[in-house]
């Protein structure tokens, strides 16, 4: 017979416990809550501006009482250990309204449960706010307004792709417009606007979910992901009758988008002939304005760095007590956003190799992501330590 929480455990000092780690978590800023079972703790992790940190430790008899309250609040069953959970619950704390996204996962001594804390009074809906430069919003603005088209939003898990999104949706959204989301899952809830979360289990996926959709005579279409080749097709052939849709493809960079549709197996010519944009983006953490410290870059790093005239100023990341000894607080996007003309639709239905494309798409002045985060650096919003990490996995456009 599975263990009970005992009394003590399961009443005030474990609600008091649970509370106050997510008020800890809320005043820290952080995005997500770890609480993981080792052999005799469990350890409490936040991740703060992308990274996580080790906030606390606790004695692992506090596990199941603690676990067995947050599924309580998330209304999930507490006599299931074995199998992944998922659900959600609201908390105010203090002014903050948050819905918490709740997993929870078996592991050999427990189990482990992560909250994401989305904060709806933190939302940005500007896409100045979120990094782009007023060149890409510019270009980027012209994208959204088109009346029929797709435009890709691509980047790893975490890297802000729902958040430009929802902003994108927020400039274009009226009374006049009929705009549907199909997401997995839904993260905020946005006004005049038709959001359904897609369920397998219920025969709601992408594809279907987009098929039933178009039958209901929206302008504006966005999917959370375009993952198989049926999804990727309907979604082509939808922006090519009259619908702006908005996608996301989890691709390194914006060419990279394009080849994975390819490898899904949607026709170059589909591909080439709807796609009106495609944005990638990273989040990079924003360099401690209180203790920053500046250096000249050399003229070899200049050089290989691309950047032009003399005293070239950086940063570098120092810490200090405002930002918790880590030298960044905050974070910021940096962006790559490719626009296909007739040369690059040409190689597109060619079938040409990705550096054909890239090289064409740079020859035209595409900023890459790295050049973008370098530009930020030279502003002394960020460090090119920082630029590095969150690029490194993109080397077919780095500028070295």
């Amino acid at each position: 017979m599975a263990k009970q929480p005992s009394t003590t455990e399961s009443s005030g000092v474990i609600v008091q416990l649970l509370t106050t780690i997510v008020q800890l978590g809320v005043t820290n800023n952080a995005s997500d809550i770890h609480l993981e079972p080792e052999l005799d703790v469990v350890r409490v992790r936040f991740r703060i501006d992308g990274i996580l940190r080790e906030i606390e430790k606790h004695p692992i008899s506090l596990l199941e009482s603690l676990v067995s309250r947050v599924k309580i609040l998330a209304e999930l069953d507490i006599t299931e250990r074995r199998r992944p959970q998922d659900g959600r619950f609201h908390l105010t704390v203090g002014d903050r309204a948050l819905d918490v996204r709740v997993s929870t996962f078996p592991t050999i001594f427990g189990e482990n449960i992560v909250l994401r804390l989305l904060d709806k009074s933190s939302i940005v809906f500007g896409l100045e706010q979120l990094g782009m430069s007023p060149e890409t919003r510019q270009a980027y603005d012209q994208m959204v307004r088109s009346p029929y088209g797709i435009i890709f939003v691509t980047g790893p898990n975490g890297s802000g792709k729902t958040t430009t999104l929802y902003s994108t949706l927020n400039m274009i959204n009226s009374v006049e417009k009929s705009i549907v989301t199909l997401e997995d899952p839904v993260e905020y809830q946005l006004p005049l606007i038709r959001q359904t979360q897609v369920d397998p289990d219920a025969g709601l996926t992408f594809a279907s979910g987009l098929r039933a959709v178009l039958r209901q005579d929206p302008d504006v279409l966005l999917l959370g992901e375009i993952r198989d080749t049926e999804t990727g097709e309907i979604a082509v052939r939808a922006a090519l009758t009259g619908h702006l849709v908005l996608a996301t493809v989890h691709t390194n960079d914006s060419i990279g988008a394009l080849a994975r549709l390819t490898d899904m197996g949607v026709e170059p010519v589909l591909i080439a002939s709807s796609t009106i944009g495609v944005v990638a983006q990273r989040l990079v953490r924003l360099v401690c304005q209180t203790c920053r410290e500046a250096y000249q870059a050399s003229p070899e790093l200049a050089d290989e760095l691309g950047l032009t005239g003399k005293n070239v100023t950086l940063y570098r990341a120092k810490g200090c007590e405002q930002c918790g000894l880590t030298g960044y607080l905050g974070r910021t996007g940096i962006f790559e956003l490719l626009e296909p003309d007739e040369e690059i639709r040409s190689l597109i239905t060619g079938r040409a190799a990705y550096e054909t494309i890239a090289k064409a798409a740079r020859h035209k002045g595409m900023r890459t992501l790295r050049d973008d985060g370098i530009a930020k650096a030279k502003a002394g919003r960020t460090t090119l330590e920082e630029v590095y990490r969150v690029t490194s996995a993109n080397p077919q456009l780095a500028v070295f």
